[in-house]
Formats: structure tokens, sequence, C-alpha cells
């Protein structure tokens, strides 16, 4: 009898304790205006998975934030000191791909789970996965594989711009493997913090300007610098054309002078048609006085995941019973049904190709949707040894 009220006063107290989450991302560095979204985005999706009570089971969803900087080695220990010292259930984040690489065995060690957004670096979910990394963010692959339906056209040579590191190498190389009809002529790579385009233009030009046919700049690049100033070198007078995938917004007032342009987005406010979208548009314009931008919805999906990871196991954080719960999971997020993956546990989710849009209303060039592409179109590898 008294074993037995043991038991039940400690089940009791498990009800009542506090979950906590440690979410780590960039509050500054340079990827600090991904970091905020990401921030606001994951307390707006537990608010709207809890309705607002910030508890699942009985148990307060307790938030501590921590700033990487950007730094790979900083975040590897505030993801250890948050296993430990502040007995965090669980780890949200980062925004880094080079800082998330630095993270991924830290979960390992303490057997615990990291939920990856937005870090997009294909290792992160392929080799150098481990069981303990779950991604609602989409990956190097999904944005490859969309850009490529946008761009894959016979006749076409194309020649990439990304920064040298593991965002801008792992995007390269997806996107390389996803071309099927159009030729890569050329890997152009430059420092993160590159200012001056000039000489990786010229280059660019070099190799393009005397190819037949179709010719395409396609830039996959992150956080400071402007790549789009490649255009006031003028790449018209060789017929090269320039395209990208979606970005925040700041970022796509670039995009407004290449109204036609064509590529393929993760998320823009005013393209999923959902209700969950419709909430976090409105949510935010009443908080921010304006809309949700491309990494709020991803950090929308991460609260999303997480509450309704832990309604299935009743509130157990215990990483066997998340995994367990997770893999193959289903959840409604902004940009409509997104699945975890079981072999990798990777989000399989929609992207949408797009076309610019010059519209007086707005300071961005607005990308209208050509079509969703589903994630049951997209063939993204497996890209883990599971």
């Amino acid at each position: 009898m008294a074993a037995a009220l043991a038991c039940a006063a400690g089940a009791a107290i498990a009800q009542g304790k506090d979950i906590r989450v440690a979410h780590i991302y960039s509050k500054t560095g340079p990827l600090e205006a991904y970091g905020k979204q990401s921030a606001a985005g994951f307390l707006l999706g537990l608010e709207y998975a809890t309705r607002g009570s910030m508890t699942v089971a009985g148990r307060k969803i307790v938030v501590l934030e921590k700033d990487d900087q950007g730094k790979p080695d900083v975040g590897k220990s505030l993801l250890a000191a948050a296993y430990t010292d502040d007995k965090a259930d669980v780890a949200v984040g980062p925004t880094s791909s080079g800082v998330a690489l630095a993270m991924l065995p830290v979960a390992e060690e303490y057997k615990k789970l990291l939920l990856v957004e937005p870090a997009v670096a294909d290792s992160i979910t392929g080799e150098k996965w481990n069981k303990f990394i779950f991604r609602t963010g989409r990956n190097s692959s999904q944005d490859a594989i969309s850009n490529a339906v946008a761009l894959d056209k016979e006749g076409t040579s194309i020649a990439t711009l990304a920064q040298d590191y593991a965002f801008g190498r792992d995007g390269v190389a997806a996107f390389k493997g996803a071309l099927k009809k159009a030729k890569l002529v050329h890997e152009e790579y430059l420092p993160t913090n590159t200012t001056d385009f000039t000489a990786g233009a010229q280059r660019l030009f070099d190799k393009l300007k005397d190819q037949p046919g179709r010719k395409v700049i396609f830039i996959i690049w992150a956080g400071a610098g402007n790549p789009f100033k490649i255009a006031d070198l003028d790449p018209k007078r060789y017929g090269i054309e320039i395209a990208t995938g979606g970005n925040i917004l700041p970022a796509m007032t670039a995009y407004k002078q290449f109204p036609g342009m064509e590529g393929a987005t993760y998320y823009y406010f005013g393209i999923p048609k959902n209700p969950v979208n419709e909430w976090l548009v409105a949510n935010h314009y009443g908080k921010f006085k304006g809309p949700p931008d491309f990494f709020t919805a991803g950090g929308m999906s991460a609260g999303i995941a997480l509450v309704e990871a832990l309604k299935k196991t009743d509130g157990d954080t215990s990483s066997d019973k998340l995994i367990k719960a997770m893999e193959g999971m289903s959840f409604d997020s902004p940009k409509g049904r997104m699945t975890f993956r079981p072999e990798d546990h990777q989000a399989m989710q929609s992207m949408y190709h797009f076309r610019i849009k010059a519209d007086p209303a707005f300071a961005w060039g607005v990308p209208e949707l050509v079509r969703e592409i589903k994630p049951e179109e997209m063939q993204v590898p497996i890209r883990n040894k599971r």
C-alpha cells in the first residue's frame, strides 16, 4: 500500500513539474535577424498549440533562451550546460548550420532531444545525424529539389554563388544532385562576410557568357552581405539571369528589381491557405504590427511539433518516449501538414514555386505562387546511414 502511494505521489510530482525547453539561437551575430524571427515564432507556436495555456498534461512549459552568437563552440557549450545545469528536458535550435553540427554530438552524449530549427545543412539529418535529432526546418535537399523544379530545363546553363560553409556547400551539392536537364557549369564560393562581389561576379560571368541557351546564376546565401549587388555589374549584357530561393522580407527588397524571377521558397506569409497560417498572420500583425516572416513560420512549426509530441506522451519528456511519439508523427503547421520521416526525423513539407512581382504596395519583391510542390512530389534523399 505504502509503495503504491509513493508511486502515485511520484507520478503527481512528475505531472506538476515544469517542462524545461532550452531555445538556443542567434540572438546576436550574423544570423541575428533569423534568430529573432525563430524565437518569436517558437513562442507563438507554443501559444497556438496549448491554446494559450502554455501547459501540456498539467505541466507548465518554461522556455530558457540562450544566445549562441552564431559561434559553434558557444552553441556546443550552451547545449551541454542546458542539459546539465538547467535540467532542460529538450532543446530547440540553432539558427546556423555550423552551430548545429557542433551541437549534434552533445544531444547524443546526454541522450536528450534536439529539435533543429531552422539550420538547413543536409548533414544535420544526414551523415552527422543521431537518433536524438529531429528537424522541423527544411533541409538543403528540399530547397534544392524545389528550386530545381523551377529552373531545371533543357538548354539551361547554371552557375551557383554560395557561401563557403556548411549551408552553402551542402546547398550546392544538393542542388547539383537535383538537376536532371540543366547543366551546372561553375560553383563560386565566397566567404560568409563578403561585401565586395566584383571578383566573384566576374568569374561567374566568364563561365556563363559564351554558353548557348538560357544562362542563370543561382544564389544560395544567408545572413549579411548582398549578393544581388552583382546585378549592378550588368549580367544582362551577356543574357545572364539571376535566380534564388525565398528569404526574409528585408533581403527580398533586392528581389524587387527582378520582376519575373522564379525560384522556390520555404514560406511567404501570403501563400499558404490554412487555419494555422491565418492564426499566425493575424496574431503576428496584432503583436508586431507586421507580417510573419520566413523563420517565424519555422519557429511556430517547432513549437507546435513539440506540444503535439508531448500530448502524445502525456507530458512524459523521456527521450525514448518522445522519439517513439515523433517518428512518423504528422502535425499541422503554417505550411500545412508536416510529417517527421522515421528514417532521419526530417520534417517532410511543401515548398512553393514562385514568380516575383514588383508591387508598389510592398517594399519587397512579392513571390506569387506558381504552384505548391507537395512533399510526395519531392524525392528527398535519406542521407544518414541508419
